[in-house]
């Protein structure tokens, strides 16, 4: 009795029609043109079962080694044992270097105190800015023009009279409006958070010293009084570790913050906004009274920064904690090396542009490596009748061909 046909496994049975296809083709017309291999490519990957194989392959070789380095002869593994020492021995003088920096940074630091300290007293009204120290000129006279154009319409009411300018002390909401304009906290900032930030008179930085960590920083948020908390000041610590890790000691990659501690808000009744309370109805089986048990749930909100995921000593944290406890390292190191640096950048968005110019940069060097690419084009595809050439600027139809 014959034996039933065996159903082709994932990609088996592709493989040979995609071989007989190939072998027509070769036969219509010699070898495969660039249009031709493409088009048999496209085909190939529409079919779920090619795709499913490929997958499959793709998986297994994922993180495997090529078995180059374990082919290489046993001198010159020996060799490579060395240079991976000397990279280690490189490391540490790395570590050095960084511990060096960090005492030269904690000595300028004093040097900037005193600008961050008038920034400070200008953005709260304190005192007003001379002259003299508001002579700053602008890429763009234009710009400068309009404003004072538009400061003087505004002291003219409709009638022609002198209007009465309107008091305003210092700038108003300076560290909610920096804040809001950095992408890494935007979105942690709820609508129920801004009225308590419009409290938020200055961030400061302070490098730790002993008996803390060697290395580290707070970042202390200064409040002015308020109706929502007690506290003054709110404070976030980070400790950052620099040194060679003896039992892993080829990933040392320089300065990394390992963690970080918050404060205790001091919440007045009924106005912490990083909780809400969830009342439930419950009536009994039997004697069908009714009673209500509330629940206090973690609500979205900014001020569960100062909140973070804790790490127990010898706990394996799981993925979702340590993605937030990356995300919190992240916003910490921004906001010590960019924000309170350059307050005033990210408060008028020109920090914000610097960056978008940036990414621009990145996105025009793509685009000049695409136009390297189409200048080389294979003979295959000149000679093919059915190759259309890409156009070399975006919007520019191709060149049409000329007949002889």
């Amino acid at each position: 009795m014959a034996e039933p046909a065996r159903e082709p496994e994932a990609g088996e049975g592709n493989e040979a029609d995609i071989e007989d296809v190939e072998e027509s083709e070769k036969k219509k017309g010699g070898e495969l043109s660039a249009s031709q291999t493409a088009r048999l490519t496209a085909e190939m990957m529409k079919d779920p079962k090619v795709l499913a194989a490929l997958q499959s392959k793709l998986g297994v070789m994922v993180g495997s080694s090529s078995g180059y380095i374990e082919s290489l002869p046993a001198c010159v593994k020996r060799r490579i044992k060395a240079l991976k020492k000397l990279h280690v021995e490189c490391a540490k003088v790395e570590a050095q270097f960084h511990m060096e920096v960090y005492a030269l940074e904690c000595k300028y630091f004093k040097l900037y105190q005193p600008f961050y300290d008038k920034r400070h007293q200008i953005t709260m009204g304190k005192v007003e800015p001379t002259d003299e120290e508001c002579d700053f000129h602008t890429d763009s006279d234009k710009e400068e023009d309009e404003i004072t154009e538009g400061v003087k319409k505004a002291d003219i009411n409709e009638k022609g009279d002198e209007k009465k300018e309107e008091t305003v002390v210092g700038i108003p909401e300076f560290w909610l409006t920096t804040l809001k304009n950095l992408d890494l906290v935007v979105d942690m900032i709820q609508e129920h958070d801004e009225e308590i930030l419009k409290h938020l008179i200055d961030i400061k930085v302070r490098n730790l010293e002993p008996p803390g960590p060697p290395l580290g920083f707070a970042l202390d948020f200064h409040f002015e009084p308020n109706e929502f908390f007690s506290n003054t000041v709110l404070t976030k610590t980070y400790e950052v570790k620099c040194e060679v890790d003896d039992s892993d000691p080829l990933s040392f990659e320089g300065p990394d913050i390992v963690s970080c501690k918050g404060c205790t808000i001091d919440w007045k009744k009924g106005k912490n906004v990083t909780v809400k309370t969830l009342k439930k109805k419950q009536k009994h089986k039997s004697k069908g009274t009714v009673r209500f048990v509330t629940k206090t749930v973690q609500k979205d909100s900014f001020f569960n920064f100062f909140s973070p995921p804790s790490e127990a000593a010898g706990e394996q944290l799981d993925e979702d904690t340590q993605a937030l406890l990356a995300a919190d390292f992240e916003i910490g190191h921004v906001l010590k090396e960019r924000v309170v640096p350059r307050a005033v950048l990210y408060f008028t968005g020109e920090a914000l542009q610097e960056d978008e110019y940036d990414e621009d940069e990145e996105d025009m060097d793509d685009e000049e490596d695409d136009d390297d690419q189409n200048e080389f084009l294979d003979e295959d595809d000149e000679n093919d009748p059915d190759f259309v050439p890409k156009s070399t600027k975006k919007g520019e139809p191709p060149a049409e061909c000329k007949q002889q």
